[in-house]
């Protein structure tokens, strides 16, 4: 027994020294000091989202999770888009390789299939070393049950209007579970 609790508490200061070493990587940074490309390539500083509600949430095409998500992040969009909120959705292959396209390709069938009209972000890599820095910090300001790795699609973070992370939901959270939370941060419940 004495054994289990020892590898428990190494576990638990390890990851403690690991988060650390991931938040001091970030520079304990608001989401305002990255910059990321859009899904065309072009360099966006998410300072352009300064002052507003912000929902980051890793996507893919065609996961079982895809088209509830997608109508449900439609609906918050259109609800809150005018008050200051924003969706960023990042589009990621690391789960069973579910969003295999290209950045063209991603972008039509997020559009046209799935009516998004929030921001779509390039390509990314959320877990591992050639993770985004973004994906970085965001994991390090909240991590998982399980440890700090994004575990599927359609993880997401909300962010205040400061640019720092408040809350992060597993991926079967439905959008809609969360829209007191956004309704709080705006100011508008």
């Amino acid at each position: 027994m004495k054994l289990i609790f020892k590898v428990f508490s190494e576990f638990g200061f390890l990851r403690r020294i690991r988060r650390i070493n991931m938040a001091e990587d970030a520079a304990l940074k608001s989401i305002y000091h990255f910059t990321v490309k859009d899904i065309r390539g072009n360099d966006v500083s998410l300072s352009d989202y300064s002052g507003k509600v912000v929902l980051i949430v890793n996507v893919a095409s065609k996961c079982g999770l895809t088209q509830s998500n997608y109508k449900e992040l439609n609906v918050l969009y259109e609800k809150y888009k005018n008050q200051g909120f924003e969706i960023l959705a990042f589009p990621c292959n690391q789960f069973a390789g579910q969003e295999p396209g290209t950045n063209e390709q991603i972008q039509e069938v997020a559009c046209t299939m799935f009516k998004a009209e929030f921001p779509i972000f390039d390509k990314v890599e959320v877990n591992g070393k050639n993770a985004t820095p973004l994906y970085k910090f965001l994991k390090s300001e909240k991590g998982g049950y399980f440890g700090d790795a994004i575990k599927w699609n359609f993880t997401k973070f909300l962010v205040n209007k400061e640019g720092k992370v408040v809350e992060r939901y597993a991926p079967t959270t439905s959008p809609l579970k969360i829209e007191k939370d956004i309704q709080n941060l705006l100011g508008s419940s």
